[in-house]
């Protein structure tokens, strides 16, 4: 079964998603790739994996960066979930299509790994991610050639919705991005922190953690 949770923020639903898969002790990979060339503290990254430790998950760290998918396959194979953290989500797209990563992911969760993501991570598992594009993006466009994701929904997954610090970007470029082109192929989904989708193969629904 395909299984998939795409969270806004992880640190704050990952017990409830830990809670829904069962389980104790799973292995999670913390692919930490999107963060690499993000700058100051970064403590949302901090924050997230301590939110999958204190939900019980066996995590390690891991970056696509200069990885190969002979690596994937030795690194990856014993995973029980393939956890992808927050940052610049074209940066992520890069190293992924790089190391084939997009490819591998679509074989592991047909081979019953789960996929949680967070922020980034859950716009990644998306099929475009167009509606990011800024003059920040264009230093990426050469490598990425276009801006298909992994494509492991159908419908595009938006975090941070009502978060006060995400304001500007949705009120001047996700939303009126989205309002003019022409998406109506996919569905758009805003995720509040305390939200994330649980995806079941063709199934999904939004679960609010405040419920």
């Amino acid at each position: 079964m395909k299984k998939l949770y795409l969270a806004s923020a992880i640190d704050r639903t990952a017990q409830s998603i830990a809670k829904d898969i069962g389980g104790k002790k799973l292995k999670l990979a913390f692919i930490n790739t999107a963060s690499e060339v993000e700058t100051g503290n970064k403590q949302w990254s901090r924050d997230d994996r301590a939110g999958l430790v204190k939900a019980d998950f066996d995590l390690f760290d891991y970056t696509l960066t200069d990885k190969t998918r002979v690596d994937l396959e030795r690194d990856l194979h014993t995973v029980d979930v393939i956890h992808v953290d927050g940052g610049t989500t074209v940066y992520l797209l890069v190293q992924a299509r790089k190391c084939g990563f997009d490819k591998w992911i679509k074989e592991a969760l047909a081979k019953d790994k789960i996929y949680t993501g967070s922020s980034t991570g859950s716009l990644a598992a998306t099929p475009d991610i167009e509606l990011l594009k800024s003059k920040e993006t264009e230093k990426y466009e050469q490598e990425l050639g276009d801006y298909k994701a992994f494509g492991l929904v159908d419908f595009i997954a938006l975090s941070h919705w009502g978060n006060k610090d995400f304001k500007d970007k949705f009120l001047k470029k996700r939303l009126p991005f989205a309002l003019k082109r022409e998406l109506t192929e996919y569905k758009i989904i805003l995720l509040n922190d305390w939200q994330y989708v649980k995806v079941a193969n063709d199934m999904y629904r939004i679960v609010d953690t405040r419920d």
